[in-house]
């Protein structure tokens, strides 16, 4: 069969379409953390209505082990260029984050995270994630957050090369 024709409210997110693997391997670093390298793959489809499902899939470089998994939708209000992203983390958060996108540039920060009861401290507080499609052709993810004990920090940097559309 063929795929669904995608709903136009998403045309101003389709830059972000297609499964995508991290090229160089992603980096990742925070105060309380050894900085750290990873491989991701990252999946973002439609199933014809107005929502993109997203799946973050991160792995270690050397062993392949999984290591971080995260998946959800983003909404795009119609008519409007303001996104939300839905996250649910195997890490036991679950996220809403809101923003804007502008070009190929979709900058969002949350407004909402729960965490499940017993989650390791400490707690996730505040996130802000900007993604990009880059002069290349790559998408770029970068990941800041905050917790209980460190102010906004960048988390997480990862480039993707589009490996299906």
């Amino acid at each position: 069969t063929e795929p669904p024709e995608m709903s136009p409210v998403l045309e101003p997110l389709s830059w972000m379409l297609g499964t995508w693997l991290s090229d160089p391997p992603g980096a990742g670093t925070f105060p309380t953390l050894q900085p750290f390298r990873y491989l991701e793959e990252a999946h973002i489809s439609h199933a014809g209505q107005p929502v993109l499902s997203f799946s973050f899939n991160a792995f270690h470089p050397d062993t392949h082990k999984p290591l971080h998994g995260e998946c959800g939708f983003i909404r795009l209000e119609p008519d409007t260029n303001k996104v939300a992203f839905v996250s649910a983390q195997n890490t036991g958060i679950v996220e809403v984050e809101e923003g804007e996108v502008n070009g190929q540039e979709l900058c969002i920060a949350s407004r909402s995270v729960a965490r499940m009861s017993f989650a390791k401290e400490p707690h996730v507080e505040q996130i802000t994630r900007k993604f990009r499609l880059n002069s290349e052709g790559k998408l770029e993810q970068t990941v800041s957050m905050a917790t209980t004990t460190q102010p906004m920090t960048q988390h997480l940097h990862v480039t993707y090369k589009k490996v299906t559309p």
